[in-house]
């Protein structure tokens, strides 16, 4: 006869066994029940690079995620601190149904296959730069670093994706000359640029910048995915806008600026932004009247807010997968490029996330030929207004970071395909 003790542990085995042969699926959740949003990210990136397809639920529990049951799935999900839940058939069907529901505004997109990524920053990165890099970085999602030789060189249909740094594509160095200019990385900025347009063939880096941007252009018209913030967004559509118009005083190329480049803008050339007007003081931190600044905007951190749109899953399923979250009003955060005045704003781009009250735009998307951009406005979605010097934010005490999450949304989108419901 079987003692108490080693009966119980029986049990204990073949519950267990019975557990494994009936686990079929591995739900993440993605609403406030997930303890680490941005590391679910990087688990749901690591299975496609297992080439295991992966189901995302749009509008299901805040975007979650669910995949076939494999127990080297669940140890990583272990490993990195991801909450999950085992689920049969049987409520994997459900789930399924409940989704496809008419009256139900979620959808199943899946993903099939891990993009390749790559970050266009210079190879001087400061280590208060980045957002993108940082949650890469956290989240354990690959990347590759490129910059303007790179991207001279045609090495841009290796990727599927593109993040730009938050770079000043008009050739001014960021407008920091007026603060910095006598700072080491600021010298040691500019030397590196000027060496490398000498290098590829430019008199100025104003004109690398521009073959820069429309390569970026061709990229995207082919079918590239581009995400972009702070003043990679608005300085990008400022030299499409200019494309050989000199727009650089002389303290930044060497001669002054054309006095009639605001006449000559070319606003057909643009992604997202048209009609605005030229910041053209060499001395004040501004491109354009694209950016919603500072003094215009008569707000204080502890009430600067936007919030998600809500869109269609089962009829716009691309903007919807964009602003999955599990909170729909975000904290708002600054950048050298903040927020997008909805005035200038090209009237096919989708405007996800806004302040309405201030009427301005945080996050928006569109598509270009084959391809698709994103912008974002601000620079570090935990630091409300991340100073140049300082220290890199902790993700670690931001795991939950909703404001993160939507670049992490960006990353995914290139693999991703609607799934056909059964019927």
């Amino acid at each position: 006869m079987l003692k108490p003790k080693k009966t119980i542990f029986i049990l204990f085995l073949v519950s267990l066994i019975w557990i494994q042969a009936n686990a079929s699926y591995i739900l993440i959740p993605m609403d406030k029940t997930q303890t680490n949003h941005l590391k679910a990210y990087g688990i749901a990136y690591w299975i496609l690079q297992n080439e295991m397809e992966i189901d995302w639920l749009l509008n299901f529990r805040g975007g979650s995620f669910m995949v076939k049951y494999m127990p080297k799935f669940e140890n990583e999900l272990v490993i990195r601190g991801v909450s999950y839940s085992v689920v049969s058939d049987a409520q994997y069907n459900e789930i399924l149904n409940e989704i496809s529901s008419p009256s139900s505004n979620t959808d199943v997109m899946k993903l099939e296959k891990a993009p390749t990524i790559a970050v266009y920053s210079p190879k001087s990165k400061q280590p208060w730069d980045d957002a993108v890099t940082l949650v890469l970085t956290y989240a354990e999602i690959p990347y590759d670093i490129i910059f303007d030789e790179e991207v001279m060189y045609d090495e841009l249909p290796k990727y599927d994706w593109l993040h730009l740094h938050h770079e000043d594509f008009t050739g001014q160095y960021g407008k920091f000359y007026r603060s910095y200019r006598n700072f080491p990385w600021y010298i040691q900025q500019q030397r590196e640029f000027e060496e490398s347009a000498y290098k590829l063939g430019f008199d100025k880096v104003s004109m690398m910048k521009l073959a820069v941007v429309k390569k970026i252009k061709a990229y995207v018209l082919g079918g590239g995915f581009l995400f972009a913030m702070c003043s990679a967004t608005d300085t990008y559509d400022i030299a499409l806008a200019a494309n050989g118009v000199d727009i650089c005083e002389v303290m930044y190329d060497g001669d002054p600026a054309d006095p009639m480049a605001q006449k000559k803008l070319d606003f057909d050339q643009t992604f997202a932004f048209q009609d605005f007007l030229l910041i053209r003081d060499p001395l004040e931190y501004e491109f354009s009247t694209i950016d919603q600044n500072q003094p215009e905007r008569a707000i204080t951190e502890e009430n600067d807010f936007f919030t998600l749109f809500e869109f269609s899953a089962k009829w716009d399923p691309i903007p919807t997968m964009l602003t999955q979250n599990h909170n729909k009003i975000i904290k708002g955060f600054m950048g050298q490029t903040t927020a997008f005045k909805k005035s200038l704003i090209k009237p096919e781009v989708i405007i996800m996330g806004e302040n309405r009250q201030l009427n301005e735009a945080r996050y928006l998307h569109g598509i270009m030929g084959k391809g698709f951009f994103t912008f974002y406005g601000g620079h570090d979605p935990e630091d409300y207004q991340h100073l140049v010097g300082e220290e890199p934010t902790d993700l670690n005490l931001h795991p939950n970071s909703p404001g993160y999450r939507l670049i992490l949304n960006n990353i995914l989108f290139p693999a991703a395909k609607k799934k056909k419901q059964k019927t």
